[in-house]
């Protein structure tokens, strides 16, 4: 087996990672969010992993502010990490998530949130106490935060208006 290769999306990558989100979640809503994220310009980072010349998964954060009474404070979300369901348990999602992490820090973002599972996402440094404070249509056990550095523990949580979409 060949190693996965990490790097940003390209243009022209867009039809492998649409067929990808359709496989992995079993649906179009996925692809939907990320065709309108791109669309709109609220794309912050968007990986792939490739192995063997094919796109066998994609992480994508988006720009999310946390919004309170001083203004707003920019950060990201998480969403959505795919695998192609023939190539899981394999690192990949991992290997995603970790490179997409370093690479956020490099760009000097400092809060990212994600809506997931809590024992999945815990290993990357995730946790629903960092979430706790945040006012979120999401707000739940799912809604988890990542600090790398000084950020807000309360505001509200204004997602990209292509998550208004979502059913």
């Amino acid at each position: 087996m060949s190693a996965v290769i990490i790097r940003p999306e390209e243009a022209g990558d867009e039809t492998a990672i649409r067929l990808l989100l359709v496989n992995a979640f079993g649906g179009e809503a996925e692809a939907r969010l990320v065709d309108t994220l791109r669309a709109e310009g609220d794309v912050v980072l968007s990986l792939v992993a490739e192995r063997d010349g094919e796109v066998r998964g994609h992480v994508l954060f988006s720009r999310l502010l946390v919004r309170d009474d001083e203004g707003a404070f920019p950060a990201v979300a998480l969403a959505p990490l795919a695998v192609h369901p023939d190539h899981r348990r394999e690192g990949i999602a991992a290997a995603l998530v970790e490179d997409a992490h370093l690479r956020l820090q490099t760009q000097g973002e400092r809060l990212s949130v994600v809506l997931g599972d809590p024992a999945y996402y815990g290993r990357f440094g995730y946790s629903r106490e960092r979430a706790g404070g945040f006012e979120s249509r999401y707000q739940g056990e799912h809604l988890q935060a990542l600090a790398w550095d000084d950020a807000p523990r309360t505001g509200r949580l204004d997602y990209a208006a292509a998550f208004g979409d979502l059913s």
